[in-house]
C-alpha cells in the first residue's frame, strides 16, 4: 500500500469514528419549539405542577398516527409529544379551536427519533383540537379534553 493510500484510509477511518461517537454519543436531542429556551428550572418547576403525559407520533405501516389521540389533562400537565417514526409537527390550529385561547404555537418538524415537544396546559376547560400539518388528510388527528 502507497502512503498516500495508507493516509487516505486512515482518514477516512478517523472521521468515520468521529462521527460514529457524536451519533452513538447517548445524548437525548433538545426539545424543540415551546420546551426551547428556558432554563432547567423553570422545566422542573414547571413539570412538578402536574403530571407529564406522553404523546406518540408515528408513521408505520398502520399510518400516521398520534397514539394516544385522545388525551384528558388537567392545568399544569405537560403534553410532551415524542417523535418515534417518520417526520411530524404539532399545531393546535386556532381555525379548528375557535373561539380557544392561550393556544401554543405550531412546532417545527420533529424529524429524529426521540425529538420532544412540550405544551404545558394553561388553557380553559374545554376540547381541544390538533393535528400533524403534512398529514392531517390521512388522519393524523388528536383531541386534548382539559378538564378542572
Amino acid at each position: 500500500m502507497k502512503a498516500n493510500d495508507r493516509r487516505r484510509t486512515f482518514a477516512t477511518l478517523a472521521f468515520t469514528a468521529a462521527l460514529f461517537s457524536v451519533g452513538c454519543s447517548g445524548e437525548k436531542t433538545a426539545p424543540v419549539g415551546a420546551d426551547a429556551g428556558r432554563t432547567e428550572s423553570s422545566k422542573k418547576e414547571e413539570a412538578s405542577t402536574g403530571r407529564t403525559i406522553v404523546v406518540e407520533a408515528n408513521s408505520d405501516a398502520d399510518g400516521n398516527y398520534f397514539k394516544p389521540a385522545k388525551i384528558e389533562a388537567h392545568p399544569g400537565d405537560i403534553i410532551r409529544f415524542t417523535l418515534k417514526s417518520g417526520v411530524h409537527n404539532i399545531n393546535f390550529l386556532p381555525d379548528s379551536n375557535a373561539g380557544k385561547t392561550g393556544l401554543p404555537p405550531a412546532s417545527e418538524m420533529l424529524q429524529l427519533p426521540g425529538q420532544t415537544y412540550d405544551v404545558k396546559v394553561s388553557f380553559a376547560k374545554g376540547h381541544y383540537y390538533f393535528q400533524c400539518d403534512p398529514h392531517a388528510l390521512l388522519g393524523m388527528k388528536g383531541h386534548l379534553e382539559v378538564e378542572d
